[in-house]
């Protein structure tokens, strides 16, 4: 999902606030609250400018001659759907790059290669939550073929991901992104994983983008996902952007979605003193992630053989 404030998959945009869209108190509290029973993202009062700023931007480009007259469109209006997915977009910039957290996608290689080795002819399953523009999913992708390519036997995977921002997934299907955003990546992953186009921009080959999908989801939702028994579950730069308690319901219902022996990786900081029976954590300071026990038995499906 694409958060407001992150600077992952969703740092906020700060267009400049034009002279008399000042919002009130109660009018900032109406907005705030209608972001977060939508979303579950928090705005705290130093973040009223930024409201401001965008809310009046698109409010002015439809020509609503107020905040509570834009409001009603949104709650009541025609189209009103369609225009909150707009809206969610103007209040989030996706930001993000392959490789990030190169520790927490260490630990990813590391445990694909270990269930390859410990399970024989099997299928593998990661989940990007909060994909924004697809980079994140993409390094799970190459991840996973690397560990599947270097398995004995034929070795399967497939890597879902998932965001609320429709703007941001159809880029995400895309695929192709602007040489800056492999600046820092290891040449090996391009060379092997994308091909160059002719405004030198790159585009991720299709063998690879074959085995990635995306789709609409607000994490609000998560009992209507249709993911089950997932191997890796990648949501970093999510859960900080949502209230104490949110975060603990979320991570528990991530928690109920791993396949056995599946690992859960959050971004450092976001979740403190949560516990589930099912889960341990992993021995690495360097990253916050758990794993499942291998008691449970969990639901996949098969996305075919890396080729």
């Amino acid at each position: 999902m694409v958060n407001a404030e992150s600077d992952k998959s969703s740092a906020m945009a700060q267009p400049r606030r034009t002279p008399g869209t000042a919002m009130d108190d109660a009018q900032f509290e109406q907005w705030r609250d209608l972001l977060e029973s939508r979303t579950g993202m928090t705005l705290t009062p130093a973040r009223r400018s930024f409201l401001e700023a965008n809310v009046g931007t698109r409010m002015r480009e439809l020509g609503f001659p107020s905040y509570q007259a834009y409001y009603e469109k949104i709650m009541y209006g025609p189209g009103a759907i369609a225009e909150w997915a707009t809206l969610v977009d103007r209040l989030t910039v996706q930001e993000t790059r392959f490789f990030r957290d190169a520790d927490a996608f260490d630990l990813v290689a590391r445990h694909a290669r270990q269930r390859y080795r410990e399970q024989g002819d099997s299928t593998l399953e990661a989940w990007s939550l909060g994909c924004a523009t697809g980079e994140e999913a993409y390094t799970l992708a190459m991840l996973l073929h690397e560990a599947a390519s270097g398995a004995p036997g034929t070795r399967y995977y497939g890597v879902t991901g998932t965001d609320i921002s429709l703007v941001a997934l159809e880029k995400a299907r895309r695929g192709v992104y602007g040489p800056r955003r492999l600046a820092a990546t290891d040449p090996y992953w391009q060379s092997h994983y994308f091909d160059t186009l002719a405004d030198d921009s790159v585009s991720v080959i299709p063998a690879l983008r074959a085995r990635v999908s995306f789709s609409q989801l607000n994490i609000l939702e998560l009992r209507h996902a249709p993911m089950r028994g997932m191997d890796i579950i990648f949501c970093q730069n999510v859960l900080i952007y949502f209230r104490r308690w949110r975060r603990r319901d979320i991570a528990n219902r991530l928690a109920d979605l791993l396949a056995p022996g599946g690992l859960l990786i959050l971004g450092q900081g976001e979740l403190t003193g949560w516990q589930h029976p099912e889960l341990s954590p992993v021995g690495d300071p360097r990253v916050l992630a758990w794993q499942r026990s291998d008691t449970q038995t969990g639901n996949r499906s098969d996305h075919g053989p890396a080729r």
